[in-house]
């Protein structure tokens, strides 16, 4: 599952070699590597604020995101936040999604909250048997948009990502939506880099793996990392490693009941 790394660059591009990269939080929280990670993030504060004005209201931990999804590279960190912010200010302007405009997707009820990993990282669940194609892409964006806000406001200091659980109990062909997933990758890489910190398909149907096999090539290096397939009879036990069964959904053998993402 893993991809090959990426080649390493000198400042302006990637970490070069004779930078130290040990990396003091772990859980992916606000910690930084070194000064030169601190260094980048300044550069590339010049750069946003110079080309619009309105990233000085951006904060240095989500430069660091747009940084690190870019492997250290101020020049591409950089384009991928301006792109962002031009972005967020087309698709969102009325600065977050209305539960009036997702109508279809909310009704389908398919993602809930559900407390936090052994990390403190959010945890959310989706029923990917329940998503129905025929409702437009346009309105699924505006929901995965309206997702990963609630989640990412639902991040606790200190941590910056988020954990999700996929069932895909019930998945066929009336499931299935190449256009719409891709749609809400891009959203997820471009627009939310470095808020997923894993991602654990579950129930997984042989057919399933069609899909996967198209999907594939367009997720990037550092998302294939944070994915994983769980067997059905190890279930419990692996979702355990990550998630106390205090915080595990009931219907999982946890104690936590679903709450619909709407009412969370």
């Amino acid at each position: 599952m893993e991809a090959a790394p990426t080649n390493e660059k000198e400042y302006g591009g990637g970490a070069g070699a004779g930078d130290v990269v040990e990396v003091i939080d772990s859980g992916g929280g606000e910690g930084w590597v070194d000064e030169e990670e601190k260094r980048r993030v300044e550069a590339m504060r010049g750069i946003l604020e110079k080309q619009d004005p309105s990233a000085k209201e951006v904060d240095d931990l989500t430069i660091r995101r747009f940084l690190r999804a870019r492997d250290l590279d101020v020049e591409k960190g950089s384009a991928l936040l301006l792109q962002c912010l031009s972005w967020r200010r087309s698709f969102v302007p009325n600065s977050c999604i209305s539960p009036s405009e997702i109508p279809n997707q909310l009704a389908d009820k398919k993602l809930f909250m559900q407390g936090h990993d052994k990390l403190g990282r959010p945890v959310i669940v989706g029923f990917a048997g329940r998503h129905r194609p025929s409702k437009g892409v346009e309105e699924l964006k505006r929901f995965v948009v309206y997702t990963l806000d609630k989640i990412c406001a639902r991040i606790p200091s200190g941590q910056e990502k988020f954990v999700a659980i996929v069932d895909l109990e019930g998945w066929g062909y009336s499931s299935c939506d190449i256009r719409g997933y891709l749609a809400a990758l891009s959203i997820l890489q471009d627009y939310f880099p470095e808020r997923l910190g894993k991602l654990l398909l579950i129930h997984v149907p042989s057919i399933f793996m069609t899909a996967w096999k198209v999907i594939y090539p367009f997720i990037d290096n550092k998302t294939k990392k944070k994915i994983s397939f769980v067997e059905n009879k190890k279930l419990k036990s692996t979702l355990l490693v990550d998630i106390d069964e205090s915080q595990l959904p009931d219907i999982y053998g946890g104690k936590l009941p679903l709450v619909p993402i709407q009412d969370s």
